[in-house]
């Protein structure tokens, strides 16, 4: 079982949702004879009663503490209903052959695209007004969207080579779905169940509130609403307060535990332990260099992909790493970064930056201070939708907490870095509207502006032409040779390595072949065969003169 990090939205949660659980169990036994009590009609808030009583004289107070438990009891009920089912429903898909699979999802695509509340309201009609009716209506409302939920998260999982040789084993499809498929959706499965009971409360008390949910003498949320809402439009807002409330209370729990679930099974937002930073007890790095890494593997599903490389780059440095698509160029350099995608494992016996060891949990703020990146295609990397001014200043102001003044006026230093022409403009322009050397220069001014230790910059020249190459170069090298930073450059190109980097590392099929300075990256000067024939493969232009 993976063990999961308390954080502050996942403790407040289940704090909110402690307190309505105790209300649940204590107030009917405690206070249901003072809920049924008559008192003066319509009595306005008082020391006696403290959000008044209602028409019937009734303490609007105790009765919503009083009604906690049944509309919490119900909202289960509906809830492991679309849960139960929607799960079922949802595995079993990805279980059946693919014909009838097929027609199993179009018709879970038909009931998704039914508006759930609705479809609550049909059935509701149909069973007639009631409690029970109610819990069967929003449950049989929410098993679409479940099943589809699930049936996504099935639609990977059951692709995967385990499953396939548990088929060929001849194992049944319910151990299949309960020893394979279920085990790896349980954590994304909690977090939306979570969210469905935020939903579904919402429901169940919306169908009490039109008539269709809890009928008297019973009372729920829902039902204590309807009964205010003449005083609402008579000026005596205060009896909605209570259900008011506490539906928003319950309802906020649910989903703070929704996403305080979501970040503890999190690995990347895993917080350190009390008083840690990041900072090695195993010993800093190499002498004499930043970055330190040492027998580095990454894994997909046991398949090696990076094979127990070693490496070092020097404070300063220009490493550069070249090799064919898939030698694991980029997913070592996502290592460092901590950004490796889902699925994938890696493991070091040391990888260090600078005093920070990259095996444990760094928290974001100090990773998006040390480490910046430059990714390959800038065309991709920002959203059309925003402006350039809110993209650039994200990381100032969400790890730095930089004001947006402050935040701006950093990112408007770090454009005039890289020679962005009118860089107050381009902060109010979309990414459409800028060219891709522009682009490229805003991304490289967005790396720099934190003022990292390491810049990774993955292919940053492959996008842009030949003349905004070099002034690409021309910048990353002017940024290394004045601010001091160090830069890991991952490239096809020779003639680009050649012309920025000091040093060079070949990798070939997950493995590190050769390492030599950049100068002597040639064919007479390198040692091994796969280099020999990669300086080969790269073209070369050169201009014979004639004589006539």
């Amino acid at each position: 079982m993976r063990r999961y990090r308390w954080n502050p939205g996942l403790l407040l949660g289940l704090g909110l949702l402690a307190v309505i659980v105790l209300i649940a169990l204590v107030a009917p036994i405690l206070l249901k004879n003072g809920a049924d009590e008559l008192g003066p009609r319509f009595a306005p808030p008082s020391a006696a009663h403290w959000l008044g009583t209602d028409a019937a004289g009734h303490d609007v107070l105790l009765r919503s503490l009083v009604a906690t438990r049944l509309t919490l009891l119900m909202t289960a009920a509906a809830t492991a209903i679309a849960v139960a089912l929607g799960v079922l429903l949802g595995t079993s898909v990805w279980l059946m052959p693919p014909r009838l699979r097929e027609l199993s999802l179009r018709a879970i695509d038909a009931l998704v695209a039914f508006p759930g509340l609705l479809l609550a309201l049909v059935v509701a009609a149909v069973l007639g007004a009631g409690g029970s009716s109610a819990v069967v209506a929003i449950g049989l409302a929410g098993i679409p969207y479940f099943a589809r939920l699930t049936g996504n998260l099935a639609a990977k999982v059951s692709q995967q080579e385990f499953v396939s040789t548990a088929r060929l084993l001849g194992v049944s499809p319910v151990r299949i779905a309960f020893r394979h498929l279920l085990p790896n959706m349980s954590e994304p499965l909690l977090v939306l169940s979570a969210s469905t009971f935020a939903g579904t409360l919402t429901a169940i008390s919306a169908l009490s509130f039109v008539g269709l949910g809890v009928q008297s003498p019973s009372y729920d949320w829902g039902k204590l609403l309807n009964e205010a809402l003449p005083s609402l439009l008579a000026d005596r807002p205060f009896q909605l307060v209570g259900p008011a409330v506490l539906i928003i209370v319950t309802g906020l729990a649910a989903i703070l535990i929704g996403d305080g679930l979501a970040a503890a099974a999190n690995p990347r937002s895993a917080r350190l332990p009390t008083g840690g930073s990041g900072v090695r007890s195993q010993g800093a790095s190499r002498d004499g260099y930043l970055v330190d890494v040492q027998d580095l593997a990454i894994e997909c599903d046991g398949k090696p992909l990076v094979k127990g490389i070693s490496f070092g780059i020097k404070p300063g440095e220009i490493l550069g790493i070249v090799g064919e698509s898939g030698s694991g160029k980029t997913l070592t350099a996502m290592a460092l970064a901590q950004l490796l995608p889902d699925g994938l494992e890696s493991s070091a016996t040391r990888m260090t930056l600078g005093d920070l060891d990259l095996l444990g949990p760094i928290p974001p703020a100090l990773m998006a201070e040390t480490v910046g990146l430059v990714y390959q295609d800038p065309g991709t990397t920002f959203n059309p939708a925003l402006r350039m001014g809110t993209q650039l200043t994200e990381v100032l102001r969400t790890h730095r907490r930089l004001g947006a003044s402050a935040a701006k006026g950093r990112i408007l230093d770090a454009l005039r870095a890289v020679r962005m022409s009118k860089p107050e403009r381009r902060m109010n322009q979309h990414p459409h509207e800028l060219s891709g050397g522009m682009r490229q220069r805003a991304m490289i001014a967005a790396a720099v502006a934190t003022e990292p230790r390491l810049i990774i910059a993955d292919e940053p020249t492959t996008a842009l032409d030949v003349t905004v190459q070099a002034e690409i170069l021309r910048e990353l090298n002017r940024l290394n040779r004045d601010l001091g930073t160090s830069i890991m450059v991952i490239s096809h190109d020779i003639g680009v390595v050649r012309a920025l980097c000091g040093r060079v590392i070949v990798m070939y099929q997950g493995e590190v072949v050769e390492e030599l300075d950049a100068d002597r990256l040639t064919v007479a000067e390198a040692r091994h065969p796969y280099t020999k024939r990669l300086l080969e493969a790269t073209p070369e232009l050169t201009l014979e003169a004639t004589h006539g």
